[in-house]
């Protein structure tokens, strides 16, 4: 299975996003210095979950994002397929023209697991996601690690 750093990322960054989703608009400077991810390819990523509806945007001071829909309605895997990923583990994207234009012997058995994997990540939200201990306790972590790089105000 290929899951690229484009799919990693969108993932991430909407988890990110739901964490801080109920107390004010989040920018993506915020999340790309959370999350260590170029501010540049969160832009891309998000004009594409924005075409997905899953994000809503406000520009201008005091803008940023939030998400369009509840956490407990986005799945992992449709944040995936808005960003043009696929959790394909076939060689063929699944066309079944791996071997001279016709299923490989081995087809099936990845079209399967590619299935399972799609079923798991579709069944998973990001509402799920935020009722993990563990997630909770990185978000946390990185909020006040962030908190702590901001330049303090001076009187």
């Amino acid at each position: 299975m290929r899951l690229t750093t484009k799919g990693r990322y969108a993932v991430t960054a909407m988890l990110d996003l739901a964490y801080h989703n109920d107390k004010k608009l989040v920018t993506l400077t915020e999340i790309a210095k959370r999350q260590d991810i170029s501010l540049s390819y969160l832009e891309q990523l998000f004009a594409k979950l924005r075409r997905a509806g899953m994000v809503s945007g406000v520009r201008g001071p005091g803008g940023g994002y939030r998400l369009a829909r509840p956490p407990s309605e986005i799945n992992v895997a449709e944040i995936i397929a808005a960003v043009d990923e696929s959790v394909d583990s076939t060689r063929c994207g699944g066309k079944g023209n791996c071997q001279n234009n016709q299923p490989c012997l081995t087809h099936e058995l990845w079209m399967g697991l590619s299935r399972q994997i799609y079923d798991y990540l579709s069944g998973i939200t990001l509402a799920d996601l935020l009722a993990k201990h563990e997630v909770r306790q990185v978000a946390e972590r990185q909020e006040k690690a962030s908190q702590m790089d901001r330049p303090h105000d001076l009187p």
